[in-house]
Formats: structure tokens, C-alpha cells, sequence
């Protein structure tokens, strides 16, 4: 049974408190490669592996079962300046 947009979403959610998480299913829907986004406190003061490794051992069992994984995490402050940054390009 292929990993779902909502499943992965769930055990982000149940794992970590975010502020923002956004699951896209770049596959065409039949759920072999995601990219996600999450906006968490608990990623500050952290460097970018120790992230991306809180969040693989969160999704361990899920990103065993898909092809292509890949996320971005971010702190709240990083968050805003990225959105701050967009507008102003816009």
C-alpha cells in the first residue's frame, strides 16, 4: 500500500510540534516521491543534518517504503525572512 500525502503529514505532526508543514506528493499520485516543508521551533540551534535527521528518524518506516524524499526544515524566524524575501521579489 503506497504512503499517503495525509500519512506522512500525520507522523510529522505526532513527532514533532510545528508551526508549518506542507506535503507534496511530486509523483503523480501514486505516492513514490514527496518533498516537505516544516517550520519548528525544535530546529533552533540546530544545523541542517541534525534536522533532516530528526526528521528521518520520525519518517524511518515511511521513507523506506518510497522512492524519493526530500524535505526542507526551517525555524519560524527562517520561515518569515523566506516570506519576507518572496514579497519583496514579487
Amino acid at each position: 500500500m503506497p504512503i499517503t500525502r495525509e500519512e506522512l503529514e500525520a507522523v510529522i505532526r505526532a513527532a514533532i510540534p510545528v508551526t508549518k508543514v506542507n506535503v507534496e506528493d511530486n509523483s503523480g499520485g501514486c505516492g513514490e516521491k514527496y518533498s516537505v516543508l516544516i517550520v519548528s521551533k525544535e530546529f533552533e540551534g540546530k544545523t541542517t543534518l541534525a534536522r533532516h535527521r530528526m526528521v528521518n528518524e520520525a519518517l524511518k518506516t515511511q521513507i523506506a517504503q518510497i522512492h524519493a524524499f526530500t524535505q526542507k526544515t526551517l525555524t519560524p524566524e527562517q520561515w518569515e525572512d523566506s516570506q519576507n524575501a518572496s514579497n519583496v521579489t514579487s
